[in-house]
């Protein structure tokens, strides 16, 4: 789980530095690609069935988990630092609280109200919308993503529910069925080229094969052997380790509100963990995506 936090945490600034040499369509796709293909071999390897199911939620949960958040991420990692952004995109269990509501009947109750609320104060103050700074088109970008992600997870929990799913087998469908039209937007409507070079190189195979086929994997792999209070908790580390690391690497400096917010909606990360572990309900292998 350490290995995975750093893995995942450092993925961000790989990925800021990818965009360097390559556009958010093109970035996208060597992304996605190298970590299907990643995933292929993990299935064919695991002996797990390569028949796909539940057709209609693969594509729902794809487009929108795999394909909507990844493009999201990289848009707005070009308007803004990995730090704040990454933030901003674990406001995710927030947003699956307030749609769970009318969508699975799941009431926010007690203490989770709290947690909700210290978030989008955390939120607003990550945006400062009354600034009109250069960077808020990437930080409503990166909420998007997140909200993209929450509904991936709202789908995921549904499907759940009512049907028996083959974790591994839904894994690495869900990401073709997100990778193809990143690839077909791509084709259509991205006219740069990509700048090959070493540096380039070993940032999309380590977020490629990295942190999103070996990640998948380890991530599955935890959820088997470890409490979801624990994962949950220690899935924290990520926006962590991505804001020291763009600090250190990046020089990335948040200003005093927006630290306050980020600091404000990792606390709120922190009181949903608790309760979750208080409560000791299991995280769903489907819900999780992290970078």
């Amino acid at each position: 789980m350490v290995l995975l936090v750093l893995l995942w945490g450092y993925a961000w600034i790989t990925a800021k530095i990818a965009l360097r040499y390559a556009s958010a369509l093109d970035a996208s796709v060597v992304r996605l690609v190298f970590g299907t293909l990643f995933l292929f071999v993990f299935v064919l390897w695991s002996r797990t069935s390569l028949r796909p199911a539940h057709w209609k939620w693969l594509i729902v949960i794809g487009v929108l988990q795999t394909a909507g958040l990844t493009i999201s991420n990289n848009l707005a990692l070009v308007r803004g630092e990995p730090g704040g952004i990454s933030m901003l995109t674990f406001t995710m269990p927030f947003w699956v609280a307030l749609i769970a509501w009318p969508a699975l009947g799941e009431r926010i109750r007690g203490w989770q109200w709290l947690a909700v609320l210290m978030a989008l104060v955390g939120l607003v103050l990550i945006l400062q919308p009354w600034s009109l700074q250069a960077s808020l088109l990437g930080k409503i970008i990166a909420v998007l993503g997140g909200i993209c992600w929450a509904i991936g997870v709202i789908c995921a929990k549904y499907l759940q529910s009512r049907k028996r799913v083959d974790i591994i087998n839904f894994t690495f469908w869900q990401t073709v069925c997100g990778t193809i039209p990143i690839v077909l937007a791509e084709r259509m409507f991205d006219t740069a080229t990509i700048e090959w070079n070493a540096t380039f190189v070993f940032c999309a195979l380590f977020i490629g094969v990295g942190a999103t086929g070996l990640g998948w994997v380890m991530w599955l792999y935890v959820l088997h052997r470890l409490p979801a209070g624990t994962t949950s908790l220690s899935s924290l580390g990520v926006p962590v380790v991505a804001g020291i690391s763009s600090w250190l690497q990046l020089g990335e400096r948040a200003g005093p509100v927006e630290l306050s917010g980020m600091i404000l909606i990792g606390a709120a990360l922190a009181l949903v963990s608790w309760l979750n572990i208080r409560q000791s309900q299991q995280t769903e292998p489907l819900l999780a995506k992290t970078s």
